[in-house]
């Protein structure tokens, strides 16, 4: 007992029980098992062995450390809520640029020159005020075929990717890869730029989890042939499908997700960060120069 919980002594100078250190009218014969403190019923809070006091719970649970998924995540019931909310982003500007507003899709797209501003500063290359098309075009798509297979494969591979890494860090996987292949598809278009989907992104995504299988060591073998697949297929119809945009997401994807997945666990945090912070800075760093250099 505490010191100043001194047995209280009987009519007859016998010892009785300790009083409860919360309600010290009350006697009682049981302790708390962390700070031995006396507790009576009402105080009892009970515990794998015995009973412990309300402020010893209390603590015991502040110093319970939050789990962790594997890549420093928080594990979710729903591990693929980003992913249905960017599926229903797509489909929502879709119905809005195709049916409701249909010139909406020129202001939203990714384009630094169209008809008829094949020879004025245009888009994105009008300045800063314009860069809202790096994000914007990622949602936008150009026919129901296109929509489809892009958010076929963002169902494919996007559950997985954000259950292991978490809400978070999936979410700026995503978006720096979607931005950086717009901004490869700014570099290398230049003035010519007309580019639109969610293509850049999901590259990243395959990327990602082409690193993701390297490091549970699961054979490379079906993700290479995926990736394999898709790059004969961008470069076959490189007249209808932005490779710039597909490239520049790939390897955004494949940076970002050596970072996120490689990185050691006592600064995984900081160096998680610095990653993404590191390709978002290229990424505008490749804009900055393309358009001054189109502005010079």
């Amino acid at each position: 007992m505490l010191p100043d919980e001194s047995a209280r002594t009987g009519a007859e100078g016998g010892h009785q029980l300790p009083g409860c250190y919360r309600h010290p009218e009350r006697e009682t014969g049981v302790a708390c098992g962390r700070c031995g403190r006396p507790i009576c019923p009402e105080c009892m809070v009970s515990a794998s062995v015995g009973f412990q006091c309300p402020e010893c719970v209390q603590g015991g649970h502040r110093e319970v450390r939050r789990a962790r998924t594997r890549f420093g995540g928080l594990p979710v019931a729903d591990g693929a809520l980003v992913t249905k909310t960017l599926i229903g982003l797509n489909l929502l500007v879709f119905v809005l640029t195709e049916y409701v507003r249909p010139e909406w899709w020129d202001t939203l797209a990714l384009q630094s020159a169209a008809p008829p501003h094949w020879f004025e500063t245009y888009g994105v290359a009008a300045g800063p005020e314009q860069w809202y098309r790096l994000v914007t075009a990622m949602f936008v798509h150009g026919g129901v075929a296109h929509l489809v297979m892009n958010m076929v494969s963002l169902w494919v591979l996007g559950p997985q990717l954000e259950r292991v890494l978490g809400r978070l860090r999936f979410t700026g996987l995503y978006v720096v890869s979607g931005l950086m292949g717009g901004a490869f598809s700014y570099l290398f278009a230049g003035e010519r730029l007309n580019s639109v989907g969610a293509s850049g992104a999901i590259f990243g995504l395959l990327g990602a989890t082409a690193v993701l299988y390297r490091v549970s060591r699961v054979p490379l073998g079906p993700v290479i042939a995926l990736l394999v697949f898709n790059l004969v297929i961008t470069f076959s119809l490189s007249s209808v499908i932005d490779w710039r945009a597909h490239l520049g997401g790939l390897v955004a994807g494949a940076v970002t997700g050596v970072g996120l997945m490689y990185a050691p666990q006592a600064r995984r945090g900081l160096v998680q960060g610095l990653t993404v912070a590191g390709v978002l800075a290229a990424t505008v760093l490749i804009v900055v120069l393309q358009t001054a250099r189109l502005n010079g």
